[in-house]
């Protein structure tokens, strides 16, 4: 990645290069994931999509290929709502070490039934924030591995409006799909942002960082088929949106910048300029309540607890493979 010394105004159009970089992106066959993928692709680096769906992966990496000529990229499988299976994920990257990995993929549910993972959890905030948290643990030895490697959490707009209910974080007594949503992108913000606070503690030279893609909308997104298709209708139908919200493309500028620019530090929250909602990359304030170290360092222990697992070194020792 660049140095931070005579860094020209950051453009989403001008990416800096990476060659010799390797990123992994969580979901990114499809939606902001797929558009963080190509838009790494285009400087150099290697990028690995993470992905539950061989088929999509397949489609997905045609596609980038097809639009990034030299483009350096593949998948691997990965499913966050499998947590045994994720101990395995960073021996199948086959790499010596990850110089970022986006937290992108997730799980949006609209209706109910109350629905669980394999391993007995909440859907939404089992594979948003529970999949992540634990893939963390099994990456950190190649994010260790790489000179300043960094961890971007993708959050929600949607959860700046949310709180956290420690007593009931997989919402077995008050199940409302659109809140459990909003809460478990909560739960990922606040573990990103503790997850930097532990590192700083432990001396490691890993960063983490917060980012979300403000209004980010089908329609508004460009077509990448079979990735994404958008017909005419659905492209007209959105123009007034425009004005207030963007594409999933843009929805990815934060991220992309998150793992690029040397300007940008762990615990930093970074969206879209405009209201948070649209527009290019800059650096947010911290929501009020995401500054709550208290409701963090809950989380951090329930989620250890239900994970079996701990993404962060102690102070003065280093994450080894176990």
């Amino acid at each position: 990645m660049p140095s931070a010394s005579s860094t020209p105004p950051w453009n989403v159009h001008r990416l800096p290069r990476a060659d010799g970089s390797v990123f992994l992106v969580t979901g990114g066959n499809a939606g902001i994931g797929y558009f963080v993928a190509e838009q790494l692709s285009a400087t150099g680096a290697t990028v690995v999509l993470g992905s539950r769906n061989p088929a999509k992966a397949e489609d997905a990496t045609a596609s980038i290929r097809a639009r990034v000529p030299g483009a350096r990229v593949r998948a691997v499988r990965l499913d966050l709502a499998d947590l045994p299976s994720l101990r395995t994920v960073a021996e199948s990257l086959r790499v010596e070490r990850l110089d970022a990995v986006v937290h992108n993929a997730g799980v949006a549910l609209d209706d109910p039934p109350r629905t669980e993972t394999r391993d007995g959890h909440e859907l939404m905030f089992g594979t948003n924030h529970l999949g992540h948290f634990a893939l963390t643990r099994w990456l950190m030895p190649l994010l260790t591995a790489a000179p300043a490697a960094r961890i971007v959490t993708t959050g929600s707009f949607a959860a700046k409006s949310e709180r956290l209910d420690p007593d009931d974080l997989q919402s077995r007594d008050d199940y409302r799909p659109k809140r459990a949503y909003g809460r478990s992108k909560l739960a990922q913000m606040y573990f990103g942002l503790e997850l930097d606070r532990r590192l700083r503690a432990a001396g490691s030279t890993v960063t983490s960082v917060v980012v979300h893609p403000g209004g980010a909308l089908d329609s508004l997104t460009p077509a990448r088929p079979p990735v994404h298709v958008r017909t005419t209708g659905a492209r007209l139908g959105a123009a007034p949106a425009a004005l207030l919200v963007q594409g999933k493309h843009a929805g990815a500028w934060p991220a992309v910048r998150a793992v690029l620019d040397p300007a940008v530090r762990g615990g930093q929250l970074w969206g879209p300029r405009a209201f948070g909602l649209r527009g290019t990359p800059r650096r947010e304030p911290l929501w009020p309540h995401l500054a709550d170290t208290s409701v963090a360092a809950r989380l951090w222990d329930a989620s250890r607890d239900l994970t079996g697992v701990d993404p962060a070194p102690l102070p003065g020792q280093p994450v080894r493979s176990r």
